[in-house]
């Protein structure tokens, strides 16, 4: 007697296995009856039209042209000041003043130089007529705890301002002296 409702259950669970999918293909067969298969025509291709460039022999506009390049090609007003473009380039005039830093001093014979440090973590020793940093800084005086520039500046006129500005040696640089 207790293996009777056993029984039942397992019919009832065989019963719902049943593999009729009879009315889902009714359903499947009139929804494609009543349907019509649309296809959309293929657009028509436009021809190609060729272009020739012609400008492989200009400068490209996705690369930065080189400082110099750009200051050689200013048109210079007469009767101003204006840095010499003919005039060769120090190793410190590629860093702006705020990645350089006076480290010391050092000198003999009457003459002092300033030890710089750059980004890059080189040193340098520039004296008076050096030239460094991006505005033609010109080195007018060395002490020993900061260093005296003359920069040029542009106007926006096509002429150039001096500016004098002082690169200091920092606290911590002195710190590590002693």
């Amino acid at each position: 007697m207790k293996k009777f409702p056993l029984v039942v259950l397992m019919a009832l669970l065989l019963n719902g296995c049943n593999d009729d999918t009879s009315e889902q293909k009714e359903f499947i067969d009139q929804v494609k009856a009543s349907t019509t298969p649309k296809v959309e025509k293929i657009p028509e291709l436009i021809e190609f039209e060729y272009f020739a460039y012609s400008a492989a022999n200009l400068r490209s506009p996705f690369v930065a042209p080189q400082p110099e390049i750009i200051q050689n090609n200013l048109t210079q007003v007469k009767n101003c000041l204006h840095p010499d473009p003919q005039r060769v380039r120090q190793p410190l005039e590629k860093y702006p003043l705020d990645n350089l830093a006076m480290k010391g001093t050092i000198g003999s014979n009457g003459q002092t130089w300033a030890l710089i440090t750059a980004t890059d973590a080189t040193l340098h020793r520039v004296t008076v007529g050096s030239y460094l940093g991006t505005y033609d800084g010109r080195v007018s005086q060395v002490n020993s705890d900061y260093i005296e520039l003359i920069e040029l500046i542009p106007d926006g006129s096509g002429c150039w301002k001096e500016r004098q500005t002082k690169l200091e040696m920092l606290e911590a640089a002195i710190d590590g002296a002693n």
